[in-house]
């Protein structure tokens, strides 16, 4: 069959058949070049949810425009997606006012960044729970197997100066807190902006401020926030760390018509459903770590004192301590931490501080967590809140001398 063929029929088949392995091998190598850039961008994926496990800013990746499947596996890494879910049992106690009740809830939670550039990175994240509910994404197991309802409760773009980070939307907390003044599930709408500036001895100050969009009214006047924070965190000094925050909130309650009873809580009203007292919040947080245990038992202790200097009543004070031993970094740590607090009738505006436990203000509380890894990227916890009400006049239907007692079991899987 080949002595057939003429010169140039012979000629065409070679050709065509190198032709032909030519482009296989072209296949094969953009085949290699595709495994790469997969490769290359699950690496940068790792690297830069370890980055903000550290709390450590990334570079900006160079980007080369002649090869798009780089750009492509570039623009992945740029992303940047989390999440946690959490289950969780509770048992509320009391001695004489109210029936043992047990309950199971759910959460779940997630999130992604984009790095749209070195400067611009916008967020956003759905979560579980009540979204008329800004201090709980926690759904109880009820109302006969109905679906969870779901919520937007981060949407937010963050612009990068340095030292100074500016947030829009619906944006993260910006303050150094404790759940005495600030619940950890509020997110508050409106413009924050983020300093901190490390100086050469490993010390940093820090300062943030930020105008909270509360409640806005086409009629009447809107409630709003203007707060501000500034900060200091030492250098080691031997086996202790210590930092301090100091803030100062400032509200203008106009209009309530967004508020529920959720919100309201157990700070005092006037006959017209607004809040008796203005709340102008002084909130001052110390903190100090030792580290003599080793790095495996460091020993944490925080204190909150907050003063409403806007309150039409005496019930005006709050405080709060912590002391904790251990972390929760790798698999097989623990960590015990006591609690006691202290947040009189308008203290602190009920509606964003903490709701671990069944009264909103005016309340005695011992707290004691005690947490577990038992496996990368989990967290077993259990709590127990002793509690009663702080005085008799404001106690409404608690029994003043009855304490209160609420149990919690959790495990958490993040990613």
């Amino acid at each position: 069959m080949l002595a057939a063929l003429s010169p140039s029929a012979f000629a065409q088949t070679a050709n065509s058949a190198d032709a032909a392995a030519l482009r296989a091998q072209i296949e094969a190598l953009r085949a290699e070049q595709a495994r790469i850039a997969e490769m290359q961008r699950q690496t940068e994926a790792k690297i830069r949810a370890l980055e903000s496990s550290a709390g450590v800013a990334s570079p900006a990746p160079a980007v080369a425009p002649s090869a798009p499947q780089v750009a492509s596996a570039d623009a992945a890494s740029k992303l940047n997606v989390t999440g946690d879910l959490r289950l969780r049992f509770q048992g509320d106690y009391s001695d004489d006012d109210a029936r043992a009740r047990r309950s199971g809830q759910v959460r779940g939670r997630i999130g992604a960044t984009y790095a749209v550039n070195d400067r611009v990175t916008i967020g956003a994240r759905l979560a579980t729970g009540d979204p008329d509910d800004p201090n709980s994404t926690d759904v109880q197991l009820s109302n006969w197997d109905d679906d969870f309802q779901v919520s937007l409760d981060l949407a937010y773009a963050q612009v990068n100066f340095g030292d100074l980070n500016i947030y829009g939307g619906k944006i993260p907390q910006p303050f150094a807190r404790t759940d005495l003044v600030w619940d950890g599930d509020v997110n508050p709408q409106g413009l924050s902006g983020v300093y901190k500036h490390k100086l050469g001895n490993g010390s940093a100050l820090r300062a943030s401020g930020l105008f909270f969009v509360i409640d806005e009214n086409a009629v009447a006047a809107d409630s709003t926030m203007v707060g501000g924070q500034v900060g200091y965190d030492t250098a080691q000094l031997g086996d202790f760390k210590f930092d301090v925050s100091a803030a100062y909130y400032d509200y203008t309650l106009g209009s309530v018509a967004g508020a529920d009873a959720g919100d309201f809580r157990n700070n005092l009203r006037r006959p017209d459903g607004r809040y008796l007292s203005d709340f102008n919040l002084g909130d001052l947080i110390v903190g100090a770590t030792w580290s003599g245990l080793g790095s495996r038992w460091p020993v944490r202790f925080v204190g909150d004192y907050v003063k409403n200097f806007g309150a039409e009543t005496s019930e005006d004070t709050g405080f709060g301590a912590d002391l904790g031993i251990g972390r929760v970094t790798q698999q097989h740590d623990w960590r015990v931490t006591y609690g006691y607090s202290v947040a009189e009738t308008d203290s602190v505006l009920g509606a964003f501080s903490h709701d671990n436990i069944g009264i909103g203000t005016n309340y005695k509380l011992h707290a004691l967590t005690v947490d577990y890894v038992p496996m990368p990227k989990t967290l077993l916890t259990a709590y127990w809140y002793h509690y009663k009400p702080d005085n008799a006049l404001d106690a409404g239907s608690n029994a003043i001398g009855d304490w209160l007692d609420r149990v919690r079991v959790a495990f958490l899987v993040s990613f």
